[in-house]
């Protein structure tokens, strides 16, 4: 008898055992139990058609005792909500949108139009949960493009240390064509109808974004750094043929994102009416000083010219934020009365007398000015003065004219060395030299605008060249 009661405590108590860890796992990973009620959903028909658009879709539940905020509700493919969708919020015990609404947000949420998927549903408020319900739902496909990424409501941070990295990618739905297919994607702020261009792809349903490139486009809506702003993004797909063309504009999702500070760029000039012309490899760098860029140069009476954003025409240009300019080039807010819109869809065109001006950008503002120079012409000769000829003027060295508005000299340049370049043998009202302050920036201001170049050259021998039409100077080794 003994040993029967032995071999049942064998079988059994492995039994217990495995039964005792599985009211354990049960007991870990059973969902807490719903502390809102959501009541079940019926539809007319789980199938939806377009003539059900202005039907009511309504969700009601019992409201939590001293719950604050609003509910919110929220989709998803997977009973587990693992990649929960928010449908809706709401103040009180109840949703009501139309079916139109619910069929848009199965399709940006990944459903195929015609084949019936399962839905779940459930409320949140807080750390209430609400049970969850679940139908078989079938939507129909949509005559426009239906965006599937950004989710409404998604945050993206941009980061300044990944400039080139992807931070978006736009994600859409569209039916295929049968011809090429243009799309466009565009970006304002929420509730604004003044879209700028984010890009444009052909034949694919997604355009790639880099934190550089969307924090571009946050700059010009004038988004505040390092602030969630909410933005509206559509998608219009343009189709060409022999029928005619056929334009179909997405609905709007709206999306947040938070922008950065950038590094402050650099603005390169170049255009017909500069000292560079249309020469992009040649385009004139400004000074910048913080969110200052400026240079004292020449600008021609109805000349055209722009700025880049390197010496090379793409990726980057700025020119003035107006209708008629392209949406890329956009981005001066104000500007000067002597600025206007050029000839084409890119350039400004500068209004004034030809002659010698002090251009300025504030990147802070996104202003650009141009003011005449204290002295607004180009001289016909130049003169070297300084300590190396003990500041003495009347014996000022006579530099070559080596182009328009171009001078060279070659002199033994010892330590501290400091000198300027004057239009006459005189300390009179023709001068230039280091802009604004004493130093050695390469760049030239006039009388009442600079200081002294500063320059150690050890003894060594060197080639001052100033080129006053541009506004620049350089000292290079012999």
């Amino acid at each position: 008898m003994k040993n029967i009661f032995k071999i049942l405590m064998v079988f059994i108590l492995p039994l217990l055992l495995i039964n005792a860890c599985r009211d354990e796992a049960d007991r870990n990973w059973t969902s807490p139990d719903p502390s809102i009620h959501l009541y079940n959903t019926t539809l007319s028909s789980n199938t939806l058609y377009p003539s059900m658009d202005n039907n009511a879709f309504r969700l009601v539940w019992d409201p939590v005792a001293g719950a604050s905020g609003n509910y919110t509700v929220q989709f998803s493919k997977t009973a587990d909500f693992k990649t929960p969708i928010t449908f809706g919020t709401s103040a009180t015990n109840s949703l009501t949108k139309t079916i139109q609404d619910l069929n848009t947000s199965l399709l940006q949420a990944g459903y195929s139009p015609y084949a019936q998927t399962m839905l779940y549903i459930r409320v949140i408020n807080g750390t209430n949960v609400s049970n969850v319900i679940s139908l078989g739902v079938t939507p129909y496909p949509v005559s426009i493009p239906v965006i599937t990424n950004p989710l409404a409501g998604q945050s993206v941070v941009l980061n300044v240390n990944t400039p080139t990295e992807t931070a978006l990618t736009i994600k859409w739905n569209d039916y295929d064509y049968g011809t090429d297919v243009n799309y466009l994607v565009e970006i304002a702020k929420k509730g604004s109808a003044a879209f700028s261009e984010l890009g444009s792809v052909q034949n694919v349903k997604e355009l790639v974004l880099s934190h550089f490139t969307l924090n571009e486009a946050a700059s010009k809506l004038d988004l505040p750094v390092n602030v969630a702003s909410e933005v509206d993004i559509r998608v219009t797909a343009k189709t060409e043929s022999p029928g005619g063309i056929i334009t179909k504009v997405s609905d709007i999702v709206t999306f947040k994102v938070t922008p950065y500070q950038p590094a402050y760029k650099d603005f390169y000039l170049v255009g017909g009416g500069t000292a560079v012309g249309w020469n992009a490899g040649g385009a004139q760098l400004l000074k910048n000083t913080q969110n200052l860029a400026e240079i004292y140069t020449y600008l021609e009476n109805n000349g055209e010219f722009r700025f880049l954003g390197q010496q090379d025409w793409n990726p980057i240009n700025y020119s003035l934020n107006t209708p008629g300019i392209k949406d890329a080039y956009k981005f001066f807010k104000t500007w000067s009365s002597n600025l206007t819109i050029g000839g084409g869809d890119e350039n400004m065109k500068f209004t004034g007398d030809s002659g010698m001006y002090k251009i300025t950008i504030d990147q802070n503002t996104k202003s650009i000015t141009v003011t005449a120079s204290p002295i607004p012409t180009i001289p016909a000769e130049l003169y070297l003065v300084g300590s190396i000829n003990s500041w003495n003027a009347g014996s000022a060295f006579t530099m070559d004219l080596v182009g328009d508005g171009v001078f060279e000299y070659t002199i033994a340049i010892p330590d501290g060395a400091e000198f300027k370049f004057i239009g006459q043998q005189s300390w009179g009202p023709l001068e230039w030299a280091n802009i604004h302050s004493s130093g050695n920036s390469g760049f030239l201001g006039p009388k009442g605008d600079n200081d002294n170049i500063k320059f150690n050259g050890g003894g060594a021998t060197y080639k001052i060249t100033a080129n006053v039409k541009l506004g620049t100077y350089k000292i290079t080794p012999q």
